[in-house]
């Protein structure tokens, strides 16, 4: 879920960088940092705590350079402690090196074992730090950053969209799946790499592409450089982004998530309809899901409950008290909407139940006569290992209730998911191509004794430069 941005410009970047992580605030609320390059000095500051908190103009106006990345993060590997906010820095052989990671390795511990047992220290619990040593030892070796990074993509198992700063050039890099988000754009002075297109939006940009699955990228001199490193049969694109995750307003891999959520609405229309007088979205998640169930139904598109734009997203919050307060003063019902009415409800999911459950107390006291509860995803009932927190099935409502007892806990008056072929019907993907490891327990890739539906993955000798204007036409 964490955010990545990497950019270089012809004048300093640590006000953009910080506009473009203000944008990607919404995929990791813990902790924020930035790191620059001056061509003599890296620069960095990182610190527990929302974008606006950890930078201010004195801050920003230290990082020098043209050169620079920032990271947003939301834990996943790794506790939530001062060592593990990212970017990471270092020197190696006489470089300066920062590097940030959004994804979640399933065989870090393997790695970190083998390369303690030769001797290497690890400052800190998080998988990016892993990836860094593992460059860092290949490029000993090779002193070619690009059979560094293939190397290291060869080793990797799990998911991982990496930016990397090497002096004052950016390097970033996709898994061959494509399980987290990637995308290069142009600003008028240079070049950014992204987690979301609306970062770039944020700098004014113009967006590119996507960073192909398995491809490794170079923004320096005005240029771009790509090389793909690995092919896949299939790709395994995450299903939450397009539900949850990214900004209804970002494109990502060809797809503008806002439309996405508007098709998942009509489809739940068309397989659960009900009599109602209003649809009502869950802010701000479920808006366009809302929108779409309004388009398709011809009820009343009314906001039932106003959220207070203060605060932050509850499913990402690090425990589960935390996330039981912050409903409490996150949403507010519009009571003259609801009075005496029958509701429509449209959330994206429904993880553990606690926050549905209050949502629908929430409407009730406000005198709601039926809450018909609507789910812009199926039932997830297996744990995501690659990147989202929910380790357990323990913690998953759905994993051991079905739909109708599932209803009764919320206490919604009836409740439906929408079906998985539905939903990719929605994104416009096929199936082989998405991870559904969450909604049906078959992962892209062995992890444990969990099932799973490999893609096979083929390391290629492609290596080509792209200039500038070639490379905006693709």
């Amino acid at each position: 879920m964490c955010g990545i941005v990497g950019i270089v410009d012809s004048g300093d970047v640590s006000f953009p960088l910080y506009y473009a992580l203000y944008a990607l605030q919404h995929r990791g609320q813990e902790s924020a940092g930035i790191a620059t390059f001056d061509g003599l000095t890296l620069y960095k500051e990182k610190s527990q705590g929302l974008v606006a908190e950890v930078f201010n103009k004195k801050i920003l106006c230290g990082l020098l350079g043209g050169t620079g990345l920032g990271h947003v993060r939301y834990p996943t590997t790794g506790e939530k402690i001062p060592e593990n906010i990212q970017p990471f820095t270092f020197t190696f052989r006489g470089r300066k090196v920062a590097l940030a990671h959004n994804g979640n390795l399933v065989n870090t511990n393997n790695l970190r074992e083998e390369y303690e047992g030769r001797g290497q220290i690890f400052c800190t619990t998080s998988d990016t730090e892993v990836i860094g040593n593992i460059i860092a030892d290949e490029y000993r070796v090779s002193e070619d950053v690009v059979e560094a990074v293939a190397m290291c993509m060869r080793r990797l198992q799990g998911s991982y969209s990496v930016v990397m700063m090497l002096d004052n050039e950016i390097w970033a890099f996709r898994d061959p799946l494509g399980i987290r988000p990637l995308c290069i754009g142009r600003t008028d002075t240079g070049h950014v790499v992204a987690s979301e297109s609306v970062a770039i939006d944020a700098l004014g940009g113009s967006f590119i592409r996507d960073v192909r699955p398995g491809e490794l990228v170079c923004l320096k001199g005005g240029e771009v450089e790509s090389h793909q490193i690995a092919e896949a049969s299939h790709h395994a694109h995450c299903i939450f982004e397009y539900v949850y995750f990214a900004r209804p307003d970002s494109v990502i891999d060809g797809r503008l998530v806002y439309d996405v959520r508007r098709r998942i609405g009509h489809s739940l229309f068309e397989e659960a309809p009900v009599e109602a007088d209003l649809v009502s979205p869950v802010p701000d998640s479920g808006m366009a899901h809302a929108a779409g169930y309004a388009e398709a139904s011809g009820i009343r598109y009314r906001e039932g409950l106003i959220k207070n734009r203060y605060m932050g997203r509850t499913f990402i919050m690090p425990n589960q008290k935390d996330r039981e307060i912050a409903v409490r003063i996150k949403l507010n019902p519009v009571r003259g909407h609801l009075k005496d009415r029958s509701l429509i409800l449209i959330d994206d999911s429904i993880v553990r139940g606690t926050t549905s459950r209050r949502l629908v107390n929430i409407v009730r006291d406000a005198g709601a006569r039926e809450v018909h509860m609507r789910i812009g995803s199926p039932a997830i009932k297996a744990p995501c290992y690659l990147g989202v927190d929910m380790p357990t099935r323990a913690e998953l409502i759905a994993s051991d209730l079905d739909n109708d007892e599932v209803c009764s806990s919320i206490g919604a008056t009836s409740l439906h998911h929408i079906s998985i072929s539905a939903l990719i019907r929605a994104i416009g993907i096929p199936k082989e191509d998405l991870c559904t490891g969450c909604l049906t327990g078959e992962y892209p890739l062995a992890i444990g004794e969990e099932r799973c539906c490999p893609r096979n993955v083929t390391c290629v000798a492609k290596h080509y430069q792209a200039g500038l204007e070639s490379f905006s036409k693709e």
